[in-house]
């Protein structure tokens, strides 16, 4: 097919889905490693772990592996039958995590795991309200949407009723905190029934909190008689240096979701929780049956995801490459007065562009164009205001001159749009 019909199939089949500047204009034609190839042959080293997913890169040799061969015993299941592949990856996904975590639901994305440990938490409380973070992301489907305020509010009808954003943690968090819930408490109908937060805020530009924040967060719920659920899509599975996030912050949430990574690329999510909430959801009736529940070929893949995780020590490297990547952000902070704060932990770094005036929020759409035509895929969070932050989550198996050779691209594109 030519090139200029490509594109004029997309512009007039494909849903733009995305808002403004939906896709991005290269064909990609395959993948491997840390790099994407165009169909005209250009090389493009991933900086976003393609939808910060991919930790294991693309095309990992053992995943590929695993595909062929499940694929071709069992792949899919009626929902209500089980196999070892998915009994396998409950149990070891339990032994990854403190007590009591130990049960586990396997789905296919963020929003349905989000969705899942929504339902279970309102079952078990019988309450429904939820709280989450203003500038949080937590999915596209009802009740994450409801919960999600960094996009996509506007113009699609009211949410599920009870949702209530409480402000990003700042310098004055502890009084901060206690206002919102202060806020929340004279609001609510007295049906608080779960927290659902980041521990690392992604969406809304690579906000880590500060220490002892969660700490205090699951006291507000705990007096309050509310799960904490955490949603560890992007930072769970060694992307932050530990196993979770939540690790760095003293708490163990009462429900936790994963996803995208947990695939390393592919769909797959999970719900994790204790055997006593699990007991009562069961007891109340908990349904969550969808065709892809428990299906043997993406749990597989994320047994396949563990061991290579657990062998390489993939936590320990993603220490040891996000030092790498935080010191040459610094050294590219220091080097353009348009790059302010570099935040993040690990191999999830955000570097904010300022660029200040009125062309603010131009300076990051510049910028990624530029990379992208040095071959660098850089994924910008655009906030009103801002020039943007980049998320940056090259994959966990990705080299030190892998690191370097992004490093090198961005700080050129910043020098040539600034």
């Amino acid at each position: 097919m030519a090139t200029d019909t490509f594109w004029s199939d997309v512009d007039r089949h494909l849903v733009r889905y995305a808002g403004p500047g939906s896709f991005t204009g290269e064909i990609i034609d395959r993948a491997e490693g840390s790099f994407v190839f165009t169909e005209d042959g250009r090389r493009i080293l991933d900086f976003t772990s393609g939808q910060m997913s991919a930790i294991l890169g693309h095309a990992h040799p053992e995943i590929v592996e695993t595909v062929r061969k499940q694929a071709a015993k069992l792949d899919h299941l009626f929902s209500g039958m089980l196999s070892r592949p998915v009994v396998d990856l409950a149990r070891r996904l339990a032994e990854t995590l403190p007590d009591p975590l130990e049960k586990a639901l396997l789905l296919t994305t963020g929003a349905e795991s989000n969705e899942a440990a929504l339902r279970m938490a309102k079952l078990v409380t019988g309450k429904h309200e939820i709280v989450s973070f203003a500038r949080s992301w937590h999915g596209m489907t009802q009740a994450a949407a409801s919960a999600t305020y960094s996009a996509g509010r506007k113009g699609y009808g009211p949410g599920a009723p009870g949702n209530f954003a409480i402000p990003v943690p700042g310098a004055d968090w502890e009084r901060q905190l206690d206002m919102a819930f202060d806020l929340i408490d004279a609001q609510s109908v007295g049906s608080l029934a779960a927290c659902l937060v980041e521990p690392i805020l992604s969406s809304g530009g690579i906000l880590v909190t500060p220490p002892g924040y969660f700490q205090a967060l699951q006291r507000k719920c705990r007096e309050r008689g509310m799960l904490l659920i955490l949603d560890e899509a992007q930072t769970g599975l060694c992307r932050t240096g530990t196993w979770y996030a939540f690790e760095h912050d003293g708490v163990v949430p009462d429900i936790l979701t994963v996803s995208k990574t947990l695939g390393a690329g592919l769909p797959l999510a999970a719900v994790l929780t204790s055997a006593e909430i699990e007991q009562e959801a069961h007891e109340r009736g908990y349904l969550f049956f969808t065709t892809h529940v428990s299906d043997p070929l993406p749990a597989a893949v994320g047994n396949t995801v563990l061991d290579v995780l657990i062998r390489d020590r993939l936590d320990e490297r993603a220490r040891q490459l996000g030092d790498r990547l935080r010191t040459g952000l610094d050294e590219i902070a220091a080097r353009h007065e348009s790059v302010g704060e570099i935040r993040g932990r690990g191999l999830l770094a955000g570097l904010e562009l300022s660029g200040g005036g009125p062309d603010a929020d131009k300076l990051g759409a510049r910028v990624t164009q530029r990379c992208l035509e040095l071959g660098l895929h850089m994924n910008i969070v655009q906030l009103p205001g801002m020039g943007g932050v980049f998320r940056i989550a090259p994959p966990l198996t990705a080299s030190d001159s892998e690191i370097d050779l992004g490093l090198s691209i961005l700080d050129e594109a910043i020098g040539d749009v600034s």
